[in-house]
């Protein structure tokens, strides 16, 4: 199916597309999407999908097929494929730029194919679901690019100074890193990279999904109502 977008960023064209070929950069900006490796051309990661109570994992590819920076388009390819399960998610998303009187206008046109258990929404509900999306990705680039420096492309700020830690801490800490250098032969001990929260379909569908089950019940009442009528009227006979 095709999904078609459009949305505005207050920078120059210019600006505004050496941002979006900044994909590690833009990638926060998508619910549920995390980079592992992006090479310039070819990125992998992952994207997380909930759909009621089920989180599904895709796992894939995407490239860019096409860069335009004349014209200002682009046409990037992705492929995923789930992580447990036989699901398949593939797009094609071509991105065109044009220079406005107050930023860039950014038209997206998807070609998307979906299997699994995500496509028993629907277009209906897959178009409602890309529309907010998209919404919500304009929203935070827009906020990176308008306001700029090195704090934009983290989206967090300078927290408080921390507090003394306790001696206690501080030897377990050291004891911790003498036995990670032990056992790691000098390998860095790194936290654990925060967890990528799954975009809700149910949640992000809202008042489609609501409608369709509604429908769906007075559907079935409907359908009840007639057989139990057809069953009366046989056994009156």
């Amino acid at each position: 199916m095709e999904l078609e977008h459009e949305f505005t960023v207050p920078v120059p064209a210019d600006e505004a597309w050496r941002a979006l070929l900044d994909i590690e950069r833009i990638a926060p900006c998508m619910p549920g999407a995390a980079v592992e490796s992006f090479d310039g051309e070819t990125v992998r990661g992952t994207v997380k999908v909930k759909v009621g109570p089920i989180t599904i994992t895709y796992r894939g590819t995407a490239s860019f097929r096409e860069k335009d920076e004349a014209g200002r388009r682009m046409v990037l390819a992705a492929n995923g494929k789930e992580a447990r399960g036989a699901g398949t998610a593939r797009a094609t998303v071509t991105g065109e730029l044009t220079e406005t009187g107050d930023g860039t206008r950014v038209s997206v046109v998807t070609d998307l194919a979906i299997t699994g258990r995500p496509a028993q929404f629907g277009r209906g509900v897959l178009a409602e679901v890309g529309d907010r999306l998209v919404g919500q990705f304009a929203e935070c680039l827009a906020g990176k690019l308008a306001d700029g420096g090195p704090q934009a492309d983290t989206g967090v700020g300078p927290g408080p100074e921390p507090e003394p830690e306790p001696e206690g801490a501080k030897a377990a800490a050291r004891t911790a890193a003498t036995t990670g250098a032990d056992a790691g032969a000098g390998a860095a001990v790194r936290p654990a990279a925060p967890e990528t929260a799954p975009l809700d379909l149910v949640r992000t569908a809202g008042v489609p999904v609501a409608k369709r089950a509604a429908a769906g019940t007075a559907a079935a009442a409907a359908l009840a109502a007639v057989a139990l009528a057809v069953r009366r009227l046989r056994r009156r006979r």
